[in-house]
């Protein structure tokens, strides 16, 4: 079966911003060289680093203000804001690195030419995106084939994770479809109206989202074998649901989990895991030096506004089930949890007034890199949780104590992705997020938790 659709996936559509948004400073600055008094940055063969520092500067900022986060990326509104953080970094940062690229002008106003260029090049070219790439032509078209019980959690999942991503109807497979849950969201065809809708709706793939393959009937798998043998895309919910959200539905994964978690060979690779360690170190040394330059500061802070002990520290769970204290500035009153252990929240009374403050600047965290030093924890890695809490959540949560397996993180895939976990529901969206991290661990996905972990730090986000 032929299909004609053209749809942009979600990798192809963040490689294309990255790639454009240098294409389009270039040609701009290039441009503007050749058609004004600009002589700052000219694009020649001998001054191809200048070029190549400004691809780094531009990519690591454009990380760090979300410039490639999609959901952003599909309103100008929503996307405006990081593009001019992204280029007034960006410039400040080349400026201040003569040693890489030009020497400061005599004349100031060549700064200007430098920072406008950049800046109407991207609003260009992200006007250009949103009006063509994530306009409804380049939306990929889908039917869902599953137990309507599993429909709206699957809608909804895909809708908050690729607004690209359309869902155009399903198909229930139950056998007992009278007591089928109603959903009325999106349109039920039967089993024999998936190869008109193929045609009708121009689709891109169909996804098969059942818990168990016995409830797809004959008729239905028939029909998907005739489909992948004609060439049509079938993949499986589980899968898709991964690569669109980057974390794994352990609430789908029945006994047959073994499938779902072939976790990364970094977990055993000695040399990834060498310079992990080393890095860990390094940087916890230069954490411990920046916070003895703020122990003033807090000490001062504590007398005044805490009035008590200047640390606290607390049973947590580390690698392999080990207990071990961690180790923080106290930011709650003095026996806050009196009456036995409860969750932590949003504008929680416990909490002092310079305990939000420390909680607002992430100081309180600091301490926590004596807990690296000792290898009880690592820079990156799945956040440590409390006894208490580790027996009531592995009791409702599936596969929860496989966050077990690797050390203990400062910061994490969940912590750069989601809230602080104040409810049952929180710690399964982190649990998700953990166990992708464990599945794909390895260099690029640290990096890319370092970078937005200053994303996450600059926006004040899971306080």
């Amino acid at each position: 079966m032929s299909n004609s659709s053209i749809h942009f996936n979600i990798s192809e559509r963040k490689i294309l911003l990255r790639v454009f948004d240098v294409l389009s400073i270039l040609l701009v600055l290039y441009f503007v060289s050749n058609s004004f008094d600009f002589d700052y940055f000219t694009l020649t063969k001998e001054k191809w680093a200048w070029v190549l520092v400004l691809i780094l500067y531009v990519s690591i900022f454009g990380t760090v203000f979300e410039l490639y986060d999609l959901q952003k990326s599909s309103k100008i509104e929503k996307i405006s804001t990081g593009i001019v953080f992204t280029v007034s970094t960006t410039v400040l940062f080349y400026l201040l690195t003569p040693f890489f690229t030009p020497v400061l002008p005599d004349n100031r106003l060549q700064i200007l030419f430098f920072y406008f260029a950049i800046l109407i090049a991207l609003f260009l070219w992200r006007i250009a995106y949103i009006t063509f790439i994530v306009s409804p032509r380049f939306y990929k078209k889908v039917l869902i084939i599953g137990e309507t019980s599993n429909i709206e959690t699957i809608v909804e999942a895909f809708k908050s994770s690729d607004p690209n991503y359309k869902i155009v109807g399903f198909v229930n497979c139950e056998v007992d479809k009278m007591a089928a849950v109603k959903f009325n969201a999106i349109k039920e065809y039967s089993p024999n109206d998936i190869r008109e809708v193929i045609k009708k709706e121009n689709l891109s793939e169909i996804v098969v989202a059942s818990y168990s393959s016995e409830n797809i009937t004959s008729e239905i798998y028939y029909t998907l074998i005739k489909l992948l043998e004609e060439g049509f895309p079938i993949n499986e919910y589980t899968q898709v649901y991964e690569d669109l959200t980057q974390r794994i539905p352990v609430q789908f994964v029945g006994k047959d989990f073994y499938k779902y978690f072939p976790f990364s060979r970094s977990n055993q690779n000695k040399l990834y895991l060498f310079f992990h360690r080393l890095f860990d170190i390094l940087l916890s040394l230069i954490g411990i030096l920046i916070g003895i330059l703020f122990l003033p500061i807090i000490l001062l802070g504590n007398v005044i506004a805490n009035r008590g002990p200047l640390f606290y520290t607390q049973d947590r769970i580390g690698k392999n089930g080990k207990i071990f204290k961690i180790i923080k500035f106290r930011t709650m009153i003095k026996n806050a949890e009196k009456s036995g252990a409860m969750w932590a929240k949003k504008g929680d009374v416990r909490v002092t007034s310079f305990g939000k403050f420390l909680r607002y600047a992430r100081l309180d965290e600091i301490p926590q890199f004596v807990n690296i030093l000792k290898s009880e924890m690592s820079l990156i890695g799945p956040r440590p949780e409390r006894p208490f809490f580790v027996r009531e959540l592995s009791q409702m949560l599936p596969f929860y104590e496989t966050r077990h397996i690797v050390k203990p993180g400062l910061t994490g895939w969940a912590q750069v992705k989601t809230r602080y976990a104040s409810s049952i529901d929180d710690s399964l969206l982190k649990l998700q997020y953990d166990l992708y991290y464990i599945k794909h661990r390895g260099f690029f996905l640290d990096i890319n938790i370092m970078i937005k972990t200053l994303s996450t730090v600059i926006f004040f986000r899971g306080q």
